[in-house]
């Protein structure tokens, strides 16, 4: 039996802010007032070289104009543009002198300066993409520009390959302390903040860090290797070189857009096939939609991410597309409550038609084998019999979704996986649509 806690999630606030998110916001913001502060008052030390590298942040971040959905890094020029003045050591071998503060403070003009377009667009970058903007830079600035400018370490690097391995570390470095940033947000934003505090138990933070350090791997290098080819082509060649090594990230970018424009279209693709099951009678409005955002969150508390998780998404999205080979619709579409004969036949029914429409192959293997016993199948498709039967049984007119979540435990012997079906539970609760479990 399940008893709640005394907790009323009708009271949450939508507006209400973490307090990691508050703590991140609050540290970003501190950085930013004393990098403007000592900035007006101590002047600005080599005005041209701040000018340029602000106006280079400047256009980076207008060019996030018609950021797609799934970009992780949506202004790249901007990022590798601030990274580069924080790794600035010379400017046409001369010395630059500029200090941490004065690169936190160009990075905020020019933040400021490229926002207003973008609040007049609506578009403007969230509080928290800024922070971690500002807290990230800064951390390559501290990191760096003292080292760079002690005797000690200009006699020990000097001019040579070591030169060039000090700012490749460093932006290794950032690149980690960013995706903890970003982890962190995330996982905060995940638990329904009230009054009194959360009123729900935070997603796993495991998964979200890797989700966030694979996608250093993509956009992520780019960004870190130009910021470092930046620094080091200014310092010899100066200013004039900005433009130049501009044009490889630029073309990275657009071809980046590209490829999201088309995952993006090809998602929109697949969800629109799974609402054909809709649209013809055969399961209820949102069913598909249910149990795909479901399984994904499941799919995170058990750890997968990556690729795995967006076979996990597809399959969820196309789970019941073989209920429109059926001459008799099933009642509300729930496969849950027939035999598991007929459940096995319109799986592998599901599995034929994705296998026709050109879909990932582990999507249509997930489809088709919803319907094994759990010990026999893979873990994707475990997680969307799970879903798709705790949908089904918590519909109207059946048992609710505290009778279903324990019509899954009774089943666990056979049909559902006694780990999926209690991180079902904690996802659930997380969202308040059950309650929290004591104990």
């Amino acid at each position: 039996m399940i008893r709640a806690r005394a907790r009323v999630w009708t009271r949450a606030r939508p507006g209400a802010v973490p307090p990691a998110v508050l703590a991140v916001r609050a540290a970003a913001g501190l950085l930013a007032l004393g990098g403007l502060g000592h900035t007006l008052w101590a002047g600005v030390h080599d005005p041209g070289t701040a000018l340029a590298f602000g106006l280079l942040i400047a256009v980076g971040e207008l060019a996030r104009w018609g950021a797609l959905p799934g970009e992780r890094e949506p202004a790249p020029l901007g990022a590798a543009g601030a990274l580069a003045y924080a790794l600035l050591g010379r400017v046409g071998g001369e010395p630059a002198g500029h200090d941490v503060l004065q690169v936190i403070a160009v990075l905020l003009a020019a933040q400021l300066v490229a926002c207003v377009p973008h609040l007049a667009r609506g578009s403007a970058p969230t509080p928290d993409r800024v922070a971690r903007r500002v807290l990230t830079v800064a951390f390559a600035a501290v990191c760096f520009q003292p080292l760079y400018g002690s005797a000690h370490a200009a006699g020990r690097f000097g001019e040579g390959p070591y030169h060039v391995l000090l700012p490749l570390l460093l932006l290794v470095l950032t690149g980690l302390c960013d995706a903890v940033l970003a982890a962190l947000l995330a996982r905060s934003r995940s638990v329904p903040y009230g009054r009194r505090g959360a009123v729900g138990a935070p997603a796993p933070y495991g998964p979200l860090l890797r989700d966030e350090l694979r996608g250093l791997v993509g956009i992520g290098s780019a960004v870190c290797a130009t910021g470092v080819v930046m620094a080091l082509g200014v310092a010899v060649a100066g200013l004039w070189a900005l433009p130049v090594l501009c044009v490889p990230l630029l073309l990275t970018q657009v071809a980046f857009r590209r490829f999201v424009a088309v995952r993006t279209t090809y998602r929109q693709t697949i969800t629109s096939l799974a609402r054909s099951t809709e649209i013809a009678g055969h399961t209820r409005p949102g069913h598909a939609r249910r149990v795909a955002e479901l399984s994904v969150a499941v799919g995170r508390e058990l750890g997968l991410s990556g690729n795995r998780l967006l076979v996990l998404e597809y399959a969820a999205l196309m789970h019941d597309i073989g209920q429109l080979s059926l001459v008799d619709p099933v009642p509300d579409g729930a496969t849950a409550t027939l035999p598991a004969a007929e459940q096995h036949r319109i799986a592998l029914l599901g599995g034929a038609v994705v296998r026709q429409t050109g879909v990932d192959g582990e999507v249509a293997d997930v489809v088709e084998r919803q319907a094994d016993p759990y010990r026999e199948q893979p873990l994707s498709a475990r997680i969307v019999r799970a879903v798709n039967a705790y949908d089904d049984l918590s519909g109207e007119g059946l048992i609710g979704p505290l009778g279903a979540l324990e019509q899954l435990r009774l089943g666990t012997g056979h049909d559902y996986q006694p780990e999926v079906v209690e991180s079902l539970a904690r996802v659930l609760a997380r969202g308040g649509l059950v309650p929290v479990p004591s104990g």
